[in-house]
Order: C-alpha cells, then sequence, then structure tokens
C-alpha cells in the first residue's frame, strides 16, 4: 500500500469514526433530546436519505470532468456545516435544513473517496483496497458508536452538541488528509490492460454515447441494478427498522441487545474480512454473490427461531445475535465483489450515469426497506420472515443469472495472468471505472 492510499484509508476510517458518533443517536436526539416529535425525527431522516438522491445523478459527472479531490473537500466541507448546525438545531426548519447539507454532503464524499482510492490502485490490487475500505468504515463506525455511547447523555442536550461537533471536525481532518494525497493524472493511470479486460469494457456497455437508452438496453447492468435493489433491501434496510422491530416484539428482545447484535455484525466484518478476501478473490463474483444469499436466508431462518419458536429467552437472544453476525459474514463477501464488478461493466463514455443509476437503486432500497420492514416486524411476524427469508434465495437466482451476462474476466477477474498486456491501451480507462465503483463502496448504516 503506497503513501497515497495509506492517507486516503486513514480519511475514511476517520470519516466513519466521525459518523458513529451520531447515526445511532440522531432519531433520539430530534424526537426527545430537541422535543420535536416522532414525526420530525422521521422527517429528519427522509430528509437525509431524499438529499442523497437528489446529489447522486450529478455526482459522478463531475468527478469525471473536475476529478475527485475537489468534489470531496467540498462534500466534507458540506457535511461538516451540516453536522454543526445539527447539534444546534432546536426547531424543525433548522433540523431539516441542517438534515439536508449533512445528507447531500456525506452522499457525495463516499462516490469521490472510492474514485480516489480506484486512482490510487491498479486492477490487481483494487479488490484488496475496496476490501480494506469496507473494513476500516465498519471498524470506525463501531469504535465511534462505543466511544459517543459513553458520552451521551439524554437529559444534557449539550452531550449531542459535543458528538455532532467531533463529527464535523473528522469531516474537517478528512478533507485535510486528502487535500495532501499526490493524486495521478487519470491519463497517467490508464494501464496497459488484459486484451480480454478492455473488451469486456468496451462490449458490455452496448452502443456508446447512447445515454441513458444504452445503459436500460446493458442487460448485465439491468439484471445488476436489480439484484442490487434486492441486496439492500433486504440487508441494509432492515437493521434499524424491521429486523430491530421484530426482535423486539416478537423475539422479545431487549432494546439493549440490539447494540449487542450490531456490535455482533460489526466484529464479524472486522474479524472476517480478510480471511474471507482470500476466500473469494479467485472465485467468480456470480457465484460469491450467490453464497450471500444462502447465508443471509439461514440467518432469516434463525430470526425467525428467535422470534416464532419455543425456546428460552437465552437461546431466542443467541440466535437474533447470530443473524446479525450471518449478515456481517455476507457483508464482508460483497465488499470486494460488487464494487469492482459495476467499475467492469460501466463504459468509458458513460460511467458517471452507470455510476449514478447504480447508486439511486442503493438509495431507493435503503428508502423503501424501512418503510416495508418496519410495519411488517412490529405486526406480521411470521410473513415477515417468510418474505425475507424469500428475497435472499432471489439474491443466489438472481446472482447466478447474472453470471450468465459477464464475460469469463468479468465474473473472475483472476484469470487474467498479471504479464498479460496489450500495446494499444485505452487512455482513461482507470479514471473511467472510478466512479462506477463508487456507488457500492461504503456501507450505510
Amino acid at each position: 500500500m503506497g503513501a497515497a492510499m495509506r492517507r486516503i484509508q486513514a480519511g475514511n476510517a476517520l470519516s466513519a469514526f466521525g459518523l458513529g458518533f451520531t447515526v445511532p443517536y440522531l432519531y433520539v436526539y430530534v424526537a426527545q433530546v430537541r422535543d420535536l416529535g416522532a414525526g420530525t425525527a422521521g422527517a429528519v431522516l427522509a430528509v437525509f436519505a431524499m438529499a442523497a438522491l437528489v446529489v447522486l445523478p450529478f455526482t459522478g459527472r463531475v468527478i469525471d470532468r473536475r476529478g475527485p479531490l475537489p468534489v470531496l473537500v467540498g462534500g466534507a466541507v458540506l457535511a461538516s456545516v451540516g453536522a454543526l448546525a445539527m447539534g444546534v438545531s432546536g426547531s424543525v426548519p433548522a433540523a431539516v435544513l441542517s438534515a439536508t447539507l449533512l445528507g447531500a454532503g456525506t452522499a457525495v464524499m463516499q462516490p469521490a473517496l472510492a474514485t480516489m482510492i480506484v486512482w490510487c490502485s491498479s486492477p490487481a490490487t483494487r479488490t484488496r483496497a475496496f476490501a480494506t475500505q469496507f473494513f476500516l468504515a465498519n471498524l470506525g463506525l463501531g469504535v465511534g458508536g462505543l466511544i459517543g455511547g459513553q458520552l451521551v447523555d439524554e437529559s444534557r442536550p449539550g452531550s449531542f452538541t459535543l458528538l455532532f461537533s467531533i463529527e464535523a471536525v473528522m469531516f474537517l481532518v478528512l478533507a485535510g488528509i486528502a487535500l495532501t494525497v499526490r493524486l495521478p493524472r487519470p491519463a497517467a493511470l490508464a494501464e496497459v490492460v488484459p486484451q480480454d479486460a478492455a473488451d469486456g469494457v468496451a462490449d458490455g456497455g452496448g452502443a456508446r454515447g447512447g445515454g441513458m437508452r444504452a445503459l436500460l438496453s446493458h442487460r448485465a447492468m439491468l439484471q445488476l441494478c436489480v439484484l442490487g435493489f434486492v441486496l439492500f433491501f433486504a440487508c441494509y434496510g432492515q437493521f434499524e427498522s424491521g429486523l430491530a422491530a421484530y426482535g423486539t416484539e416478537a423475539a422479545g428482545i431487549d432494546p439493549s441487545t440490539l447494540g449487542i447484535a450490531l456490535a455482533a455484525n460489526t466484529a464479524v466484518i472486522v474479524i472476517a474480512q480478510f480471511v474471507v478476501l482470500r476466500l473469494v478473490e479467485r472465485r467468480k463474483r456470480s457465484r460469491v454473490i450467490a453464497a450471500v444469499g444462502l447465508i443471509w436466508a439461514l440467518a432469516w431462518v434463525l430470526a425467525g427461531y428467535a422470534g416464532l419458536g419455543h425456546g428460552s429467552q437465552l437461546v431466542a437472544t443467541v440466535a437474533f445475535i447470530s443473524t446479525y453476525a450471518l449478515f456481517g459474514l455476507g457483508e464482508a463477501m460483497l465488499s470486494p465483489t460488487v464494487a469492482p464488478l459495476v467499475a467492469d461493466l460501466a463504459p468509458a463514455s458513460m460511467v458517471g450515469q452507470y455510476n449514478s443509476a447504480f447508486a439511486l437503486v442503493k438509495q431507493l432500497a435503503l428508502a423503501v426497506g424501512p418503510a416495508v420492514g418496519g410495519p411488517m416486524g412490529a405486526a406480521l411476524h411470521g410473513p415477515y420472515i417468510v418474505t425475507f427469508v424469500l428475497f435472499s434465495l432471489g439474491i443466489t437466482v438472481l446472482a447466478l443469472r447474472l453470471g450468465r451476462q459477464l464475460t469469463p474476466v468479468q465474473n473472475q477477474p483472476s484469470l487474467v495472468p498479471v504479464s498479460r498486456v496489450v500495446a494499444q491501451h485505452r487512455p482513461g480507462t482507470e479514471a473511467a471505472t472510478a466512479a462506477a465503483a463508487a456507488a457500492v463502496s461504503a456501507p450505510t448504516r
């Protein structure tokens, strides 16, 4: 790992550390500490997500044209202002405006940060670079959440102001670190690439310059978008909504146990990430994603046993925590798999549009997931479990179908020997793949 990559990964970890201070407590802060009500808290969370939906369609094109550094710095500053404003918000308009700034800033930061990772890595090291980013982001979120939990006090609004101030400072630290990174120019990044890989990128996008019509005619990308929606809907979209409601209502899980379950999820990611990486980086991507579907189906079965079985409360608690742990194992398998695949499917002329399309699919899943899963998890316990077992098995089916649309190199990049090169390469290929990889690089918690 070079000096530039080390700085980028350090900034990634520190920004996640800052987010960890506030993400678990945002709802409580708005609804109870500032006494703005549950409706306002829900609106703030919705605005946070909607801001991302508004800015993401433009982010990829700006990164392609201006480079990731100014976008990252601008997003970090915007998020810092939003965090500081949220820490002192005492009215509904102030909270909504703060959420808008914070949501837009964090949404812009992540694809820009991932683009820098792509620019500073080679095809041979990119899988490991994204796995490292995911590992550090989850580690930062977990540590930040643990420390924030020790500092926060619902009876003292000033303790929450402190948390948001720490988050704001971490965003500025990220911007400062980014400004010290010497990024190679996009043209200089164009490495000699394997002919099969170059052909796969060129052929994957359909007609060049066709805009949205070409993207919609790209069968592999459409299938990946559908798969991405199901992935985020069935996992991340349920963590803090449907699954939490199901655990407390059906399984009788104490609310404090939810924190332990989330900690178990993070611990599995942190412990298993690089072990899993060794197992998956030389295997077909479609089969790795298909295996994740089976693992998550087992996780939902365990959740069903926790709430619908007739075991003791201790057994139900262990089963529920195991559900989150298995989700973490699946996440560790996805982190080095999906992001590079989006990058490989994007042709050079449409990287921004591919990036935006997949990011919008992800955000849509994260918005729809809680809206559907929350009421079901709280009241329709049996149907809730059956629904998400089927969604998880659907991941397996969709992944295997997607594998038939991929070239051998797109599905398994390790097939190409490092020594095979071609004399005529495509300038800007590395830069072109950057924004597409960014769309799925960071965890959303």
